[in-house]
């Protein structure tokens, strides 16, 4: 019989989950969560250190500080195309958080620092479903330390800087030697059809796999304009980040060892002797938006936010020691394409201690049809918002926010090769997802 490698370097495609829509997370703040996730034109005293950093130039206080953490629920689901077999992802909350400091060195100028976590969730399919061989379960989390720095001009302009310092972490399990590869098998060997139907519904062999990202810098620059004392215009830019895990390491986890072992001229690569190297972008942000606020209870924001997902055009791994694991090097085309998002809010001064705020947002998909593959059931979505916020005293807030979020659902594929025949292999049905988010945010300032 042939001689049957696994190709198990290709466990690190679910990495591709980190340049997708979904996986740029939109809870920054908790009051501008409840308005659609606008800011680029607001002025959010610390909190704008994110959104835009001139903005932080306009601090009417001393000091700013401000706190807060979510909770985002999602659910996924992928249906085949005749409608046969359905799955249900079964995914761990996400808990982003952000703190923000300002400080009004002058009059005309401030200095801030901030921490939060712009990218980063997860996706759990469970170990044993139909499409295991693409990924089974998958967590990643990226962070900014932003130290900001923002000048005022004049009375009415503001330009601000800021330098991102990015980390972050990742783990994820994908099959090595799926159930289908095990009926492959059985169609080369007949004698193992026993054990190939033994292993119908079960992953023989997985990879599970983690690291941590190291240190990249980026920036965060912006503008802010008061056209007259109703309307304000801004614009920022988040640099593009190269995120690069160094020293990856793999863990190989077997149905049943001691049985996958026995099987003739199966030979599994000792990844889990040596480690991996990976890249990946988190993408650019360009935002341009306009605030108008017609009196003292009314205020209107709009936003487009561009995303350059297009640097995204292929994930490049690979293995150490290139001597013994460098064959299995890979460099999968993804070919991701720029997004817009576009963001509308609005905020209601119901009294001098309660506000009130909705939103909504339309999110495009990066992806491409041919593309689309569980690790990210990528599609335009629409999120709709509300929050409120609370000043128990004049200087002490407390903020709520909650945001429903719906894809569009969508027909796709994914082509990869088996791993027996090395055939083209296509991966196609019908996803559908959802997910809603809890916010919660303290503020204080004097």
């Amino acid at each position: 019989m042939k001689r049957v490698l696994l190709f198990a370097c290709l466990a690190m495609l679910p990495l591709s989950y980190a340049a997708a829509e979904g996986y740029q997370v939109n809870v920054q703040s908790t009051k501008q969560s409840g308005m659609g996730h606008v800011g680029a034109a607001m002025k959010l005293g610390a909190e704008s250190m994110h959104f835009n950093p001139a903005g932080l130039g306009f601090l009417d206080k001393q000091i700013d500080l401000s706190v807060g953490a979510a909770g985002v629920f999602s659910k996924a689901s992928y249906t085949t195309l005749d409608g046969a077999k359905k799955f249900n992802s079964d995914n761990d909350p996400s808990t982003p958080l952000y703190a923000y400091a300002g400080f009004k060195i002058y009059d005309n100028l401030s200095a801030g620092i901030s921490l939060n976590t712009p990218y980063g969730s997860a996706m759990n399919w469970g170990k044993n479903w139909a499409g295991a061989h693409l990924v089974q379960d998958i967590s990643l989390k990226a962070f900014s330390l932003q130290p900001t720095l923002s000048y005022r001009p004049f009375d009415r302009l503001s330009i601000g800087a800021g330098m991102m310092v990015m980390f972050g972490n990742f783990s994820l399990s994908r099959a090595l030697f799926s159930s289908g590869d095990m009926a492959d098998l059985a169609a080369m060997v007949p004698q193992l059809a026993p054990l190939a139907e033994k292993y119908k519904d079960i992953t023989p062999v997985y990879a599970e796999l983690s690291g941590d990202a190291g240190i990249k810098l980026g920036f965060n620059v912006g503008a802010m304009f008061d056209v007259n004392d109703q309307l304000t215009v801004g614009v920022s830019y988040r640099s593009k980040v190269n995120m690069e895990v160094g020293e990856g390491t793999a863990k190989i986890v077997y149905a049943n060892e001691a049985e996958i072992k026995q099987i003739p001229g199966l030979q599994i690569p000792p990844l889990d002797m040596g480690y991996l190297n990976a890249q990946l972008p988190l993408p650019s942000n360009f935002n341009v938006g306009a605030t108008y606020k017609p009196n003292d209870k009314w205020l209107f924001s709009g936003e487009l936010q561009f995303v350059g997902w297009g640097a995204y055009k292929s994930l490049n791994v690979k293995f150490y020691p290139e001597k013994d694991l460098g064959k299995y090097n890979i460099s999968a085309p993804k070919n991701y394409e720029n997004t817009i998002i576009y963001r509308a809010g609005a905020q209601y001064a119901l009294t001098e201690r309660f506000d009130l705020r909705l939103g909504a947002y339309f999110d495009e998909s990066p992806v491409k049809s041919d593309f689309l593959n569980p690790e990210t059931p990528s599609m335009d979505k629409l999120g709709l918002t509300t929050g409120f916020s609370f000043r128990p005293a004049e200087a002490f807030s407390i903020d709520f926010a909650f945001n429903y979020v719906t894809g569009f659902g969508r027909t796709g594929s994914y082509t990869d090769k088996a791993t027996l025949t090395q055939q083209p292999r296509k991966f196609e049905g019908e996803y559908d997802v959802h997910a809603f988010t809890v916010a919660l945010g303290l503020a204080y300032t004097f």
